[in-house]
């Protein structure tokens, strides 16, 4: 139980999301609801893929500005971005300027388009089955062979920049896999019904 902290509310949380307010809105909010809407997962696809080598909380608080940028994530937009919006992104400070991303992200939505049952239903198809939730942060894996296989498939179908490691984090943040310690305020989010609802809440991992 020493990877939980009381909070100034008197509430045990993990204690990752009591670094920061952003980090516990996160983390009571978000962090492990399931999402499924198509749009609504790119978007963490997406962020996850920014946050390569830097704080999750840089890309935490520059979610806004990512939304503005990206056009709210909306698949098909993005997808047909051409050379004039690369260039409009490398220029906006807002953002994470990297040229490798930015193509990274408008690559993706291609790939996702291209999908037959769509985002959600693919990635959801490699959800485990539920587990008891860990009872110290030492017990969370940083991969497991469903993110493994999760991030083969996705390359396969011409996704950039989720490797296993990625695809883990995905699907911790979108409630795949339920990774709160036990003895977390935070409840189950109630099995695996969609909460596509969930857009417009804040997102942040353990940086």
């Amino acid at each position: 139980m020493t990877d939980l902290l009381i909070g100034p509310d008197g509430r045990a949380r993990c204690a990752w999301g009591a670094g920061t307010a952003d980090y516990t809105a996160y983390h009571d909010q978000e962090w492990g609801r399931p999402v499924r809407g198509d749009d609504a997962l790119f978007e963490r696809v997406t962020l996850e893929a920014f946050q390569s080598g830097l704080s999750w909380l840089t890309i935490l608080r520059k979610r806004p500005a990512f939304r503005r940028a990206f056009d709210d994530f909306v698949i098909a937009r993005v997808a047909a971005y051409g050379p004039a919006d690369v260039q409009r992104l490398l220029a906006d400070a807002g953002i994470v300027r990297n040229r490798a991303k930015i193509e990274a992200a408008i690559a993706n939505a291609r790939a996702a388009l291209e999908l037959p049952g769509g985002l959600g239903a693919l990635l959801w198809s490699y959800a485990p089955p539920p587990r008891p939730r860990p009872r110290a942060w030492a017990e969370v894996p940083a991969l497991t062979p469903e993110s493994t296989a999760l991030a083969k498939e996705l390359k396969r179908r011409g996704f950039r920049f989720v490797g296993p490691t990625t695809a883990y984090a995905l699907m911790q943040a979108t409630g795949m896999v339920d990774d709160h310690l036990s003895g977390c305020h935070v409840g189950p989010a109630g099995g695996r019904d969609g909460m596509d609802g969930m857009d417009d809440s804040s997102e942040v991992r353990e940086a």
